[in-house]
Order: C-alpha cells, then sequence, then structure tokens
C-alpha cells in the first residue's frame, strides 16, 4: 500500500519545478496504516503554491482510498540560512537548522526545563525534526528527564574541528553537559569557560536538518545568558512563568533583557506552568494553588501572547523522574503544548 500511494504522489507535479514532489523530495515521514494515511510536505520556502499542491495530494489520495483519513503537514524547511550563518564557519552546524529558539526563565524552579522537553517531543509527535541543546550548565537535568543519562555522544574528528553526535530519542536529538559529567558532579565553571561550554554544546553537534533546534537557558539575566544569546543566530524566545508574583517579578526582568536594544531578541509568547493543580481522578476540577492571573497580566502589560498555560498534574513529575516525559502520550500536558503550534 505504501508503493502505491507514493506512486500516487509521484504524480503530482510540482509547476514552478517541473518535477514531481516525491522526485523533489518534498515528501517525507510517510506512515500507512489499514484507516490513515499520514506524511509531511516539506517546501524549501514559503510557496504561494503550497495550498494548491496539498489538494492535489488530497484528492488524488482520497480517489484511491476513500474510506482513509489523510493527514497532511505542511512544513518550510529552509536551506539558505542568513548571511550571519552561511558566512560564519563557526555556525556551520546551523546551516540546516529551520529555527533556533531559546527557552527561558527569570528563576529557577518554574518548569522550564521540563517545558523544553516536552515542547520538543509535542513537535516531534506533530512530525517536525527537533533538536534540544541543554544549555543549564549548572543544573543539567535533560538527561535524566529523557533517560538518557549515561549516554556518551560520540565525537567526529576531522583534524583539529571535533563535531559531537547528539543523542537520539523519542524522535528528538538532544546534547547536554550532563552526559560529560559524573552524576552529582558540581560544575564548578566561571563565567567565561561555562559560556564557552555552552557555544560548544550547540555549535559544535552535528545537528544535520532540523526543523526546530529548541535550546534551554539557564535561569537569570547574567553575562552567561547575554554571551549565549548575542552569539547564537536565535530567531526568538519563549519565556516560561508560574502564576506566583515572585517569579513572575523575575520574568519580567528576563523580559526586559531580550527587549534591551543591546540583546534584541524577539520574545514569542509566554508559557505559564502549573497555570493550576488538576487531580488525575477529577480531569475538569482545577485548584489555583500558586495564584491565578500572574501570566496573563504580564503578558498584556509586554503586549505578548499568553501560548500556553500547563496544568499541574501529579504524573508530570513521576514521568520525569522515569526519564519518560509526559508528552509522549495524550494528555493535559500535551494538549497545552499543541495550541503553540
Amino acid at each position: 500500500m505504501k508503493a502505491r500511494v507514493l506512486e500516487l504522489l509521484g504524480e503530482v507535479v510540482h509547476p514552478a519545478e517541473g518535477r514531481d514532489i516525491v522526485s523533489l523530495g518534498m515528501v517525507e515521514n510517510l506512515h500507512v496504516c489499514q484507516t490513515e494515511i499520514k506524511f509531511n510536505l516539506v517546501f524549501k520556502r514559503k510557496d504561494p503554491l503550497a495550498a494548491s499542491i496539498k489538494e492535489a495530494c488530497r484528492e488524488r489520495l482520497a480517489a484511491v482510498f476513500p474510506d482513509h483519513k489523510i493527514s497532511i503537514l505542511e512544513l518550510v524547511r529552509a536551506t539558505d540560512k542568513p548571511k550571519n550563518v552561511a558566512a560564519d564557519p563557526d555556525l556551520e552546524n546551523l546551516s540546516q537548522v529551520g529555527s533556533v529558539i531559546a527557552v527561558a526563565s527569570g528563576k529557577g524552579g518554574v518548569g522550564k526545563s521540563m517545558v523544553a522537553v516536552n515542547l520538543a517531543i509535542t513537535l516531534a509527535r506533530k512530525g517536525y525534526k527537533v533538536g534540544v541543546a541543554d544549555a543549564d550548565i549548572y543544573g543539567p537535568s535533560i538527561p535524566k528527564m529523557t533517560g538518557t543519562e549515561g549516554e556518551q555522544p560520540e565525537a567526529e574528528i576531522d583534524g583539529e574541528k571535533q563535531t559531537l553526535i547528539p543523542v537520539e530519542k523519542y524522535g528528538v536529538k538532544w546534547m547536554s553537559i550532563g552526559y560529560f559529567a559524573r552524576p552529582g558532579q558540581a560544575l564548578v565553571w566561571r563565567g567565561p569557560l561555562a559560556s564557552n561550554a555552552l557555544k560548544q554544546m550547540i555549535l559544535q553537534v552535528a545537528w544535520g536538518e532540523l526543523d526546530y533546534l529548541l535550546i534551554d537557558l539557564p535561569p537569570g539575566t547574567g553575562d552567561i545568558q547575554i554571551s549565549l544569546v548575542n552569539d547564537i543566530p536565535l530567531d526568538g524566545v519563549f519565556v516560561v512563568t508560574t502564576p506566583q508574583n515572585v517569579a513572575l517579578a523575575d520574568v519580567e526582568k528576563s523580559i526586559d533583557m531580550f527587549l534591551n536594544p543591546k540583546v534584541g531578541k524577539h520574545i514569542f509568547g509566554i508559557i505559564e506552568n502549573m497555570a493550576w493543580f488538576t487531580p488525575e481522578e477529577y480531569p475538569d476540577h482545577r485548584y489555583y494553588i500558586f495564584g491565578r492571573g500572574g501570566a496573563e497580566k504580564l503578558a498584556e502589560k509586554y503586549n505578548l501572547p499568553l501560548l500556553a498555560q500547563i496544568p499541574l498534574v501529579a504524573s508530570i513529575s513521576s514521568d520525569g523522574d522515569a526519564g519518560t516525559p509526559a508528552a509522549l502520550h495524550d494528555g493535559p500536558v500535551y494538549s497545552a503544548l499543541c495550541e503553540i503550534f
């Protein structure tokens, strides 16, 4: 059946290219089962013909498989990065990365890394190619949260150049300083050394072709954060907070840092974690144990969208400790994060 689907898609020609979409490599992640046909339709740039090509795919498949659900995820994966990326040899490993997005917070303890991990898995489940760089150098938690503790990323050496190979699990590429430290080992590094190590965790990694690279930034607004966001070509930032006033006060500092002309990074919006507590046995009940409405007021103050509100459920902690993030299965975390993209 899969061969037949590819044959039908091979009849769809991109008018501007004069070739069919299969030979152009525009069909990815094709899954065919008894009830559904699902694949990604990848364009190199925003294409005015995208809608008509997508509809042509749907019509051809529906004519032969009328009882199948046809799911087509349209992606734009630019192959030409901006000049500052293409011309800088230090940024070579980002040349095939679509968007580089930082996940930031003003203070620790708001679940920033949990959001980064589950957001990556949500994107992967939706069909995107995703990588995560754990830049929280003093508290790298991603190996624990993804069940990849003890992994040792391999390195490719070409002359004096060394490239790290990311760990892959759950359809996501992961890189963390935690892979290079013993469990419980304190990483006592001064600012310049820490900044250089973080850049290595991002720039010397063979990310390959990605739609999104998420960078889990360390909390705060100090030299390390400023150095990192100035040296990495970020497309924007997700700011994570909880409803508590103490968290919101620190998040304001983080927002102010990104909006500062000397930093000047676009903020996509705010993600509120632990927005309310929901008992597993009563999914419709909400208890606002950390306060209510704080993120909405902050978003309104800075004219930023409130992208998602993630509830607190008991399984989030146990899933993270077990290395099986909540977004691997349908539920409140996955549903909340799906709203962002």
